[in-house]
């Protein structure tokens, strides 16, 4: 044994020794291999990178990668469910046929302009919230990786919480988004998607993978992502690169998308939608440049050749200024490099600040496209940019929008929103400052820069401050003027025609500019008529309405006045559901045939409207549905009350069980036999249906407020005058008392009151055309005939008695159970 151990151990100890040779061969070629495959290209510095960003490690970068090659949600995020309302608006925006996707870039800007905007307000009560250096500067940048296919926007504005991006990204308003629905279903047009509060969906028009990068100041980065599929992940972020504060989006766009990823495009999209965002927007933008670079050999050698061509004179002259150049610098080229940088987009100072004679129209336009967030062509139908000195010194643009938001009345009272943004000095302070204007020019839309007003972020102090006051007086005197001014510059509302010639001629453009702007506001004027006494007859010059002589077009007061009857002293009205049924209503048949003029008033704010506007120029307003209606003095007035007295006091007592307060003769009847009016200050017929139909009514309450009614008659009718001589016979005949309740609820139904025993009228009617037809009042309806009924009662009977079991049956089918 000892002969054949030692040389095995010798011989196994020289085999170790080759094979760990080898090995370590094998090794250190696999780590010459891998150094090779592993060691990520080299990338020139700062191509395409952040200033003063931080790298990333080949890890992450690989990890990240996978993430965007897949479109799937990380593995390790945190998933949510998005809000149903959420999941059908996106369904309507990805599978939209609208060719105008460009929206989605104005929605982000937008909304990275407001992120900014907020962290500035902050910042003027606690400076540390900016931080220093790069976070300091509030800027919005525009990023491309075409390689990838990704389109990052980026601000430096207050960021979002995990809860944020929860709330924010996942959830919105109810009311938001069915009136999106709706409008799109009804008009199909994407470009409203800003005024509902959902414009960053909009990002799903052009991408099918979107990453949400946010910080906030008093949390960690956080990355939002989601493919659209009715769900998103939030994971914390610990791959990129830290943002410092703010929101970075990144868009992966979908193929069709390609004209996104160029800089031109970008570029044109910025010009035309965000021109005039009050913060500075950079693109990462490639350049050209002449670079030089030292020579080649071959340019040397090339330059050799030229040489041959030459004289020898210039050759030795060359050849001395050569040898002198040199020993001062090595020879170099100039050549094409392209670089990056960022370059501004939007260095159009802003309107506001400007002089208004310098501004163009086209430039108002695209500033309150801006503004307002409209993509539409249409112009706004008015402006107005002052600037006021004095006591209290600010400057402020004014638009008239050409349509009505799709909610402005729903909750008039109810809502605090204004569409005035307010700054001081510059600095955006809110534009849900509703101290400005009054809720009626709500609709207005523009913004408001004060230097007079402090820097202060407390809403309670702004309220209270002294030039509020002073700055909302002049906006709404101004506002008005420029509503005016739409009249005064549409052709159509001038009467004159001469003068409408020349208006004419000069701004045709301007064509039935007010009557469109009625159309959509024209509301708001009655509401601020009622609320607004200072500004009454102001307001009062720009109500506009259609009466018995506008042949269908709109007329106004002044017009009304200057068609007046000489002696007329009342401006004559009638409230009502609609034109055409007013224009069939008894209340006017006297008034036409005397050629007065008489106002249709149709809304159901006109009832309330009328209740504030007592007079204008000194004419007095009077319903002819009510009493104390003048047409004129009669001097068969006094004859004909004292030859229907018997009548109008029987028929009062007749009708004393309805609460008529009285019977007279009337002065407003031409073909009519009678109708009902009211008391001057009670409700009318038209007001007592309003407030029946509000859903909080009570009926005790209004019983107060209904006006007292009057029956009058008309004297010339053949019915009345039969009716006088019928009474004066016999005072008790009960068919001539049946006829006068007939007639009264006949008026009372004709006047435009609601009936309130229906049944009872309908019964009257059934007999009085019994009555003409000659039936007698005891005739009854005929009984119907049920002995069909009894024959088909007892067939059944039979038929269930021939159905009934044997009982072999019987027995046979217990011994089935039994068997069972």
């Amino acid at each position: 044994m000892r002969k054949w151990t030692l040389p095995s151990v010798l011989l196994l100890l020289s085999l170790l020794l080759l094979f760990s040779d080898q090995g370590q061969k094998l090794k250190a070629n696999a780590e010459a291999n891998s150094e090779e495959l592993v060691d990520p290209p080299k990338v020139e510095d700062k191509i395409g990178a952040v200033p003063h960003g931080l790298s990333t490690d080949s890890d992450v970068a690989k990890r990240e990668a996978e993430s965007i090659s897949k479109r799937s949600l990380r593995s390790n995020a945190e998933k949510f469910e998005f809000q149903a309302e959420v999941s059908r608006l996106m369904d309507i925006i990805i599978n939209s046929l609208y060719s105008n996707k460009d929206i989605f870039l104005r929605e982000l800007i937008s909304n990275a302009s407001d992120a900014l905007d907020k962290i500035r307000f902050l910042s003027l009560t606690d400076k540390e919230v900016l931080g220093e250096g790069d976070n300091a500067k509030l800027e919005i940048q525009i990023k491309l990786d075409k390689e990838k296919k990704i389109l990052s926007i980026r601000d430096r504005g207050i960021g979002m919480t995990k809860e944020d991006l929860i709330k924010n990204l996942g959830t919105i308003a109810k009311s938001g988004t069915s009136a999106f629905v709706e409008k799109m279903q009804t008009s199909g047009d994407l470009n409203l998607i800003g005024q509902f509060g959902v414009g960053f969906y909009s990002v799903y028009l052009v991408s099918d993978y979107v990453e949400v990068i946010s910080k906030h100041n008093d949390d960690k980065q956080y990355v939002w992502e989601s493919k659209a599929d009715g769900a998103f992940a939030i994971s914390e972020d610990t791959w990129n690169e830290p943002l410092g504060r703010g929101t970075e989006i990144r868009l992966h766009l979908k193929d069709e998308a390609g004209e996104y990823l160029e800089e031109s495009k970008l570029k044109e999209l910025v010009k035309r939608y965000s021109e005039f965002i009050n913060f500075p927007i950079y693109i990462w933008a490639s350049k050209e440049v002449d670079v030089e670079v030292p020579a080649d050999e071959d340019d040397s050698s090339n330059e050799d050749k030229s040489s041959e061509s030459r004289s020898p004179e210039e050759e030795i002259e060359e050849a001395a200024d050569e040898t002198e150049d040199e020993e001062k610098k090595p020879k170099t080229k100039k050549v094409k490099e392209t670089t990056y940088e960022w370059e501004l987009l939007n260095d159009v100072k802003a309107i506001w600040l400007r002089n208004p004679k310098e501004v163009t129209d086209e430039e108002y336009t695209k500033f309150y496209h801006s503004l307002a967030k409209d993509l539409s062509d249409d112009k706004p139908l008015a402006w107005s940019h002052f600037i006021a000195e004095g006591d209290v010194e600010f400057k402020a643009v004014l638009f008239v929008p050409p349509k009505a938001p799709h909610d402005l009345y729903e909750s008039y009272y109810n809502s605090n929103k204004s569409n005035l943004k307010l700054f001081v000095r510059r600095v955006f302070i809110s534009d849900e400052f509703d101290e400005l204007l009054p809720k009626y020019l709500n609709f207005l839309k523009g913004l408001v820069d004060s230097d007079t007003l402090p820097l202060n972020v407390s809403r309670e102090m702004l309220q209270q401050h002294s030039s509020l006051k002073t700055i909302k007086k002049k906006l709404i005197r101004k506002a008005l003027d420029m509503i005016r001014r739409i009249a005064e510059e549409d052709p159509d509302e001038t009467s004159d025609k001469e003068k409408k010639e020349e208006v004419s001629s000069k701004n045709d453009e301007k064509r039935g500019q007010y009557a469109k702007f009625w159309n959509e506001f024209g509301k708001s004027i009655k509401l601020g008529i009622i609320e607004d006494a200072t500004n009454r007859n102001r307001l009062a010059k720009l109500l506009r309405f259609e009466s018995t002589k506008s042949e269908g077009k709109l007329t106004s007061l002044d017009q009304y006045i200057s068609r007046m009857k000489a002696g007329q002293k009342d401006i004559f009205y009638i409230t009502g559901t609609n034109k055409e049924q007013l224009e069939k209503s008894p209340f006017l048949e006297r008034l036409k045939k005397k050629n007065f003029e008489v106002i249709y008033f149709t809304d159901p704010v006109d009832e309330y409207l009328m209740q504030y506007l007592m007079d204008y120029e000194d004419k007095k307003f009077q319903n002819v549905s009510k009493e104390g209606l003048k047409l004129g003095k009669d001097a068969k007035d006094k004859e004909l009350k004292e030859s229907f007295k018997d009548l109008t006091k029987w028929w009062k007592n007749t009708l004393a069980s309805e609460n008529v307060d009285d019977v007279k003769i009337s002065n407003r009847l031409d073909n009519t036999p009678c109708v009902v009016v009211t008391s001057k200050f009670g409700w009318s017929a038209n007001m007592e249906r309003i407030m029946q139909s509000q859903t909080l009514s009570d009926s005790s309450k209004q019983a107060y407020m209904r006006g007292k009614r009057v029956l009058e008659i008309n004297p010339r009718h053949p019915i009345i005058k039969e009716l006088r001589e019928r009474v004066v016979k016999d005072p008790e005949d009960e068919s001539v008392k049946h006829t006068a309740e007939l007639m009264y609820q006949t008026a009372l139904f004709e006047s435009g009151f609601l009936l309130d025993d229906p049944k009872d009228f309908a019964s009257r009617v059934y007999d009085s055309v019994k009555s003409s037809l000659d039936i007698s009042p005891e005739a009854t309806v005929e009984e119907e005939d049920d002995t069909e009924e009894v024959k088909a009662e007892s067939d059944v009977k039979e038929d269930a008695s021939t159905s009934k079991p044997d009982a072999e049956d019987v027995n046979d089918s217990a011994d089935f159970k039994d068997e069972l």
